[in-house]
This record gives C-alpha cells, structure tokens and sequence, in this order.
C-alpha cells in the first residue's frame, strides 16, 4: 500500500499514471494489433471488426461500475486506515465480477449477430464482426477480473503490477496474432475469428498471472472466500458509485453506435475509415486517460483523510499537465494524421476518411482531457453522477441533431465530425460547472 496523503501531490500523479499509461497503451495495442493484420484481409474484415470493437463499450460500461466502485471505496478506506473495509469491498468486486462475466457470454452471443446487422455496411461486414465477436466474448467476459482486481491496487496507491501483466498479455496476442489471423507459421489463417481468439488467450493468460501475484505478493487487500457471499450494503455502496460511471461509456457506446449507423450510406471504406480513427484517437487520449485514472486514488485517499487542500490541488494539477499534453498531441494529429491512419489501413478512400476525422476531432483533445480530470474527481469523491449528467449532455448535443444532419440532403461526413467537436465542448463546461459545485458541497468550501 502506498500512502498518498503526503508527499507532493504532482509526483504521485506522475508515478501513477507512467506505469497507468503504459498499462492501457498495452490494452489498446490488443486493438490496434488486430487491425493491423485484418486490414490485410479486406476492407470489409477492417470495418466489421471496427463496429464488433464498439461493443467492447458496453463491457468497459460495466467494468466501469465495479472497477470505479472499487478505486473510489479502497481508495476512501485506506486513507481512513480502514483495511477490513477495503478487503470486504474488494472481495465483494470479486463476487460481482462473476455475475458479470456470465451476463456478457449469454448477452453477447445472444445479441452479436442482431448488433452487427444492424449496423454493418453490408453483409459482408455483419459477418465479418459477428465472427469476430463470438471469438472475443470469453476475453470481454475475463476483463471483470483483470479489472476488479487492477482497481483494488490502484486504490491501495500500486500500480505497476497491474502494467507488467498488461505487458505480457500484449506481448502474447502480438505473438498469436500473426499465427492466428494470417496463419503465419501453421499455413492456416482464422481471419477474424483469429483476431478474436488471440485476445481471448492473452486476456486469459493476464488474469491467470494477476491472480498469482495476488495469491502470493499482495498483502493490503487479499482474496478471502469467506467474504464471498454477497453483502447487499456493499453492493449498494459499489453500485451507488459505480453505476453512473457506468452508465458513462454506455452512452459513449450509443454516441459510437448512432455514428456507425448515420455514416453507414457512406460505404465500408467510411465505416472503416472511422474505426480506425476513432482507435487511434483512443490511443491518443492515452495520456489525459491515465492521468484522469491517477486522480481518483489520489484525490481518493486524500479525500478519505479529510485532506481537503490536497483534493483541490489534484484536480489543479492534473488539469494542467493533461491539457498541455493535449495540445501536443493535437498539433500531431494536424501534422500527420494520414501517416498515422496508413500504418492501419492501405485503401486511400479509407485513409482519406480516417486522417479527415483524426484532423477535425482533434480540436477536442484540450475539452476532452478537462472532461477525463473531472470524471477522476467525481469518482474521488464519492459521487459519479454529475459525470453521468455530463456525458447524458451529448445525447442531445450530439445525436439528436446528427440524426437530423443525417436526413438533409448533401449530407457530408464532415458535419458529423464538427458536431462531434461542438458536443465535447460543451460537455467540458458542464462538467467544470459540475465539479464546481460538487467540490463546494463535499469540500466545505467553493472550488
């Protein structure tokens, strides 16, 4: 355990979010491998396994409730020095974390298929990320327990060997994957039902590896069967925190859905075009993420120690270094969003979309990376819902005049993308409003 209520509340957040970063580059070097080999099958392959990966949303929604759950009560417990409590709470995820991997195999192969025909280009689409999906779903089941149990760390202030199994799980897919979808080696190539199949193993192997360390080296928060039955109180007290940031990357699925659907008279090449982008501005946002993920245990255990001034100082930080990381990255995506759109994809007319949407949204990053900080510091304090208000601002910023753009005549790609830039903007001034308000509420004082 490491004990974030002194020290220079800067450092902490750097040395957590280096080891954060690198973790979800690893996780996002899943995607990204997989694209790389199932974009020298067909544009087709690429763009159905572009949409199939949209639904990853729906499972990060739901590791959302017991992963921020989790952060937010450890982290509040170890600044209590209360450890019981963070060993019941991290027991209870555990539970959970079943219950909701049985939930994503029945749901997902129930409604895989029925997903992909709706928003596919053509068949060919539909069935390339059909495949695909039934391939991934054991892997999309396993994240609950990589989750709850990376969540259960950062709370405790550790982060790291939550990094190196990342690490070795990405190492492994980057093996699998060129074995498996292209047949390298065994002169049987699985297409996409490879690129699913090397995730799922990889996933498989992390948790097998992340569950030894806790059975061998943790010693804050461990795995006791004992507290295994249920415990509706802490439930309630993971859900209560849990579910609105939950509810979060459901609607950034339905925002990622309704964009498939309304470029979907465009062609596979806009289709495609788009995952690409919008994977690569995943791993773009990489480092306002990580920061925004520091934030929550920092500001947590500050908050659980009643360190009020610590609190405010996090956020101030973490918003800064965040933004000016941003604007690098913006200028990046000015300067070569074509070169790094052709490392995926090979079809100029997918390039031509994918550099045209990386271009454009960029001018978000700065508003993007203020809406991760505050999204931290809502988790920190014990109340998501804010957060939740913020994201649901979209919905009718974003979707309901995108269904509108989409029915005019000469209708353009570049109106979705524009809007996309206006919506996230004014998403970051609801959630500074919000954070403003919410911090002189729990704080005692205005922010």
């Amino acid at each position: 355990m490491h004990d974030l209520t002194v020290g220079p509340v800067r450092r902490h957040l750097l040395a957590m979010a280096a080891p954060i970063a690198a973790g979800m580059l690893m996780q996002t070097l899943y995607y990204l491998v997989d694209l790389y080999f199932v974009g020298r099958i067909g544009d087709a392959a690429l763009a159905g396994v572009g949409a199939a990966g949209n639904v990853m949303m729906i499972v990060v929604a739901l590791t959302q409730v017991l992963g921020v759950g989790t952060v937010a009560l450890i982290a509040q417990a170890v600044g209590r020095k209360d450890a019981a409590d963070a060993n019941l709470v991290f027991n209870q995820s555990l539970l959970m974390a079943a219950g909701c991997a049985v939930v994503t195999l029945a749901g997902g192969y129930a409604l895989s298929g029925a997903y992909m025909n709706a928003v596919g280009a053509d068949a060919a689409t539909a069935q390339a990320g059909t495949t695909y999906l039934r391939w991934f779903l054991p892997g999309l089941a396993l994240q609950f327990a990589l989750v709850s149990m990376g969540s259960a760390l950062r709370g405790t202030g550790i982060v790291k060997p939550t990094m190196i199994v990342q690490l070795v799980t990405v190492l492994l897919n980057v093996i699998l994957a060129p074995v498996l979808i292209a047949g390298w080696g065994t002169g049987r190539p699985l297409g996409v039902a490879g690129a699913g199949l090397a995730s799922t193993i990889s996933i498989a192997v992390g948790v097998v590896v992340l569950f030894i360390y806790f059975e061998r080296l943790e010693k804050y928060v461990a795995v006791h069967p004992d507290q295994w039955q249920p415990r509706l109180a802490t439930w309630r007290r993971l859900l209560g925190i849990g579910l609105p940031a939950g509810g979060e990357f459901l609607l950034m699925f339905v925002i990622m859905a309704v964009v498939y659907v309304v470029i979907r008279p465009f062609g596979p090449d806009a289709q495609a075009g788009f995952g690409v982008g919008s994977r690569l501005m995943q791993a773009i946002f990489l480092p306002a993420m990580a920061l925004a993920f520091a934030v929550a245990p920092v500001a947590g255990q500050n908050f659980g120690a009643q360190r009020h001034d610590r609190v405010r100082e996090t956020f101030r930080a973490a918003a800064i270094m965040s933004s000016v990381l941003m604007v690098a990255l913006t200028l990046l995506c000015h300067w070569r969003a074509e070169w790094l759109v052709a490392a995926f994809a090979k079809d100029p007319g997918v390039i031509g979309v994918g550099a045209q949407y990386l271009r454009t949204v960029s001018w978000n990053f700065v508003a993007s990376a203020l809406i991760f900080s505050c999204s931290g510091m809502f988790q920190a304090l014990g109340n998501t819902l804010p957060s939740l208000a913020s994201s649901a601002s979209r919905l009718l910023s974003f979707v309901l005049p995108a269904l509108w753009l989409a029915q005019r005549p000469g209708f353009e790609l570049l109106e979705v993308w524009h809007l996309s830039v206006a919506s996230v903007a004014l998403q970051a001034i609801v959630s500074l409003l919000l954070l403003r308000w919410v911090m002189g509420r729990r704080l005692g004082a205005r922010a």
